[in-house]
């Protein structure tokens, strides 16, 4: 199962072209959050981690919108690695499932 996460980091700001990027990209379901990416905490997205099963893939239209540090993004990587769930950003041409990903 494909499972996208969009992120608002402000009030103002328009998901638009993440829900777009994630609904092209054929997720089955789009979590949104809409706190700011700075916060390290975000109670949404471990909610959401704890959904996540062996063989999902966790998209992202960039990998901004999952953190904000290479810190956060690598725990991030290292989660999902451990719990065999891809990761995919659109528009970094990243996919952890190949060797080139």
């Amino acid at each position: 199962m494909k499972i996208g996460y969009a992120i608002a980091s402000t009030i103002d700001q328009n998901l638009h072209l993440q829900k777009d990027a994630l609904e092209n990209a054929g997720c089955d379901k789009t979590i949104v959050d809409t706190i700011s990416g700075s916060v390290l905490l975000r109670p949404r997205l471990e909610r959401f981690k704890e959904q996540l099963r062996e063989g999902n893939s966790l998209v992202v239209r960039r990998l901004d919108r999952l953190g904000r540090s290479l810190k956060d993004l690598i725990s991030w990587s290292a989660y999902l690695e451990d719990k065999g769930i891809r990761l995919v950003s659109l528009q970094d041409s990243i996919d952890t499932s190949s060797s080139t990903g």
